[in-house]
Formats: structure tokens, C-alpha cells, sequence
């Protein structure tokens, strides 16, 4: 009973911290210009300055490639449902990254 209780709130506390983690915005950028990227010539400048693209997608491959890691060495098996939650973790990583490759923004 116990090991069954323990092993429902690990995982509800991995859905947790996903739902949580790509639910959230990213923070605006509030990077200021410096006055010399400011006499740069435009084509300089717009490199430089350039947002990353797509920080929720590139946050939320980051935090299932953590979940991942964490129930590869976890001391139980999350009752019974380990490996297929591994399995569905890989896939939606896999998927995200197939997302951004084809991004063409």
C-alpha cells in the first residue's frame, strides 16, 4: 500500500512539474541594446539581437529529457507503469524535436 501511494505521487509529481513547465511562458527579453550594436550595420545587428525560437518547445524538451533521467534511476517503478511511461516520454521528446526541425521561422 505504501510502496503503491509513493509510487502515485512521484508520478503525479513528474506530470506536475511538466504541465507546469510548458504551461508557463517564457520571460520577455529584456536584453538592452548596447549604443555600439546600435551603429552596427543592420545585417549585424538583426543577428545578434535575434530571439531564440521557440523557448517553450526547447524548455519542455529540457524538463521531459530530466523526468526521463529521474525515472531511469528511480528506486521503484513508479507501480508498474515505468517503462511505458519511458516510452511515451521518448516519443513526445522525439516529437518536439521533430517540430523545431521543421520550423523554418
Amino acid at each position: 500500500m505504501k510502496v503503491k501511494l509513493i509510487g502515485a505521487l512521484a508520478v503525479f509529481a513528474a506530470i506536475a512539474v511538466l504541465a507546469f513547465t510548458v504551461g508557463t511562458h517564457a520571460a520577455p527579453n529584456t536584453t538592452k541594446a548596447t549604443p555600439a550594436a546600435v551603429t552596427l550595420p543592420a545585417a549585424h545587428s538583426a543577428n545578434a539581437s535575434a530571439p531564440e525560437p521557440h523557448p517553450q518547445i526547447r524548455e519542455a524538451i529540457a524538463s521531459l529529457r530530466r523526468a526521463k533521467e529521474h525515472m531511469e534511476h528511480a528506486a521503484h517503478d513508479f507501480g508498474g507503469h515505468r517503462v511505458e511511461a519511458l516510452h511515451a516520454t521518448e516519443e513526445a521528446i522525439h516529437q518536439l524535436e521533430v517540430c523545431l526541425k521543421y520550423d523554418k521561422d
